[in-house]
């Protein structure tokens, strides 16, 4: 409750002053744009039907690489607040945010509110000489929930007769994502090797959260392919550790991780998803909990542990969601 408070603090004062906006006149909602489609599913998730939510980075792009195009600044002209992720994450989108929202308009910046400096992971993608941390936080159900939390807080800031509708939404989303955090832990005790060798740096909270260690990432600080040295380096650590499975990813092929997995004799699993949601707009599965119950499931799986305690995590969502997601 400490740090929720400092961090609701935080971002209305990097927001700027001034009284809660009325929702739009046309629509009775607020106007709401996000980035990330898992960032999109938390606040929408939050707003409800007190808000027009509208994702801007297509589901299974490179939300590091992602440029916005300019339709982009229509929807962000429009919006009475933004939601960034932040943590270097989207600066393309934050550029083009400072000359298009309006004078009233707010940016939140998720991530910087979640954590302090002083909990910043960087590692392998995310150099500290790189000047960006690890911004995947949202993989980390404790700090999605914090997203969750400072979400109701802006939301009910800008439009104050919504206030307890944001808080019975909020209390919606915290539930399931509680318990994902704790069939989370209970599947993690049955892992017998906890340690991830992926495609994409994105799991750096969550290890630290359940007791994984993140031993390496294909997708290298410029996103670019790893030199021979460091395949090589990565083979010799997947043989020593035993490691049984590495991970790719679903919408991102990696021939590079598909050939150590050859060479190091391991289980090869491409079906991570990174930013994509699985199933379609409106099916329960197309969430953040859907995509954080699958991937927690596929690892824990290949890994050679017991699923079943996520498995029987529910995927009802807590209210229809009819955020734009754009494809």
């Amino acid at each position: 409750m400490r740090r929720l408070a400092v961090s609701v603090g935080l971002l209305i004062a990097l927001a700027g002053c001034g009284n809660g906006r009325p929702p739009d006149e046309a629509s009775g909602r607020l106007q709401v744009v996000t980035t990330v489609a898992p960032i999109t599913s938390i606040v929408a998730s939050v707003a409800g039907d007190r808000a027009d939510v509208r994702g801007l980075v297509p589901e299974g792009t490179n939300s590091h690489t992602f440029e916005p195009p300019p339709s982009a600044a229509a929807k962000l002209a429009a919006a009475d607040v933004l939601f960034l992720n932040g943590l270097g994450l989207e600066e393309p989108t934050r550029e083009l945010a400072e000359v298009s929202l309006g004078e009233k308009a707010r940016t939140v910046l998720l991530g910087d509110g979640a954590l302090t400096e002083d909990e910043y992971i960087y590692d392998f993608s995310f150099p500290r000489a790189g000047g960006k941390p690890n911004p995947h936080t949202w993989t980390n159900p404790p700090l999605a929930i914090e997203y969750a939390q400072v979400t109701a807080g802006v939301l009910t800031e800008l439009d104050p007769e919504g206030a307890a509708d944001y808080r019975a939404n909020l209390a919606r989303f915290t539930e399931r994502a509680d318990a994902l955090d704790v069939a989370m832990r209970t599947a993690s005790q049955t892992v017998p090797v906890r340690k991830l060798l992926t495609y994409h740096d994105a799991y750096a909270y969550f290890a630290q959260t359940y007791g994984w260690e993140v031993i390496g990432a294909i997708q290298v600080s410029d996103f670019g392919e790893p030199s021979p040295g460091e395949v090589a380096a990565l083979i010799n650590q997947i043989r020593q550790q035993q490691v049984p499975a590495i991970f790719g990813s679903e919408v991102f092929p990696s021939p590079v991780l598909e050939q150590i997995g050859r060479e190091a004799a391991v289980r090869y699993i491409d079906t991570l998803r990174d930013d994509d949601l699985p199933g379609q707009p409106g099916e329960p599965d197309h969430s953040w909990l859907g995509l954080m119950r699958l991937n927690f499931m596929t690892m824990v799986e290949a890994l050679g542990g017991d699923a079943r305690a996520l498995a029987e995590v529910p995927l009802t969502p807590a209210l229809p969601d009819s955020a734009d997601y754009p494809q």
